[in-house]
């Protein structure tokens, strides 16, 4: 896997992006946006690698093997390992069958009108929202050079298919419209794509088709959106 540079002045590089902290003396660790075990084999060759401290990159390992595993098991309809589409989960919940009861209890099964068995899930919303935090810092600055080092103002993640029309359309046509409100600095990531369009399709940068795409948009705040196996739709904003 080939490592693509960020476009971001060095200053900008002498911290954690994610505690703030200097790097200068700390363990670090080249953390790839998104987390890899998001995307399916064979991975993208060319994913951003963003320079991060050690403990920050290894502290959301299980939230993110937990959120991967957790969306196999809906998109799958059970938790059985056997079912699931993704390797990765497949093998941690084998082997973890703490992990599989938990997802497990999140699962709740109600009947139709019409007599049909569904699924709800309650997902634990905390671990999945350092998961989709954690991405949007380092999209908004492999794309933008800017390090978000404050909380976000809002975090949110729903299926897709749970939107109205009207928010649905609303969410897809980020980064689009007339004219850009605010422009990306010369020199940066974003602008190199609006530019040449390499890797968007309608505002959205593809990194995988089907498995994940991201828009960063900077008109009224900094806004991130997601959107993970065509299913979950994630937005983190900070303020401008």
């Amino acid at each position: 896997m080939e490592r693509t540079e960020e476009f971001v002045d060095d200053r900008q590089k002498s911290w954690c992006i994610h505690c703030a902290r200097s790097l200068v003396g700390l363990d670090t660790s080249d953390d790839h946006v998104p987390s890899k075990s998001l995307l399916s084999k064979p991975r993208p060759h060319h994913l951003p690698v963003v320079a991060i401290c050690k403990e920050c990159n290894t502290s959301v390992s299980r939230d993110e093997q937990y959120a991967v595993t957790f969306l196999s098991c809906v998109l799958s309809g059970s938790s059985a390992p056997e079912q699931q589409s993704n390797a990765s989960a497949a093998r941690a919940l084998a082997a973890s069958p703490r992990l599989r009861t938990l997802i497990e209890r999140s699962r709740t099964e109600y009947t139709t009108v019409g007599g049909e068995k569904r699924f709800l899930w309650k997902p634990d919303v905390e671990r999945l929202n350092r998961v989709v935090v954690k991405n949007a810092r380092g999209h908004a600055y492999f794309e933008w050079g800017e390090p978000m080092l404050n909380a976000p103002i809002h975090v949110w993640t729903t299926p897709l298919e749970s939107m109205s029309s009207e928010q649905r359309s609303d969410f897809e046509s980020a980064g689009e419209g007339p004219g850009l409100a605010v422009w990306p600095e010369v020199g940066s990531r974003m602008m190199s794509r609006l530019v040449t369009g390499a890797d968007l399709l309608d505002g959205w940068v593809i990194v995988q088709p089907g498995t994940y795409r991201y828009s960063v948009d900077a008109s009224g705040g900094l806004r991130v959106r997601t959107v993970l196996w065509e299913y979950l739709a994630t937005e983190v904003l900070w303020e401008s």
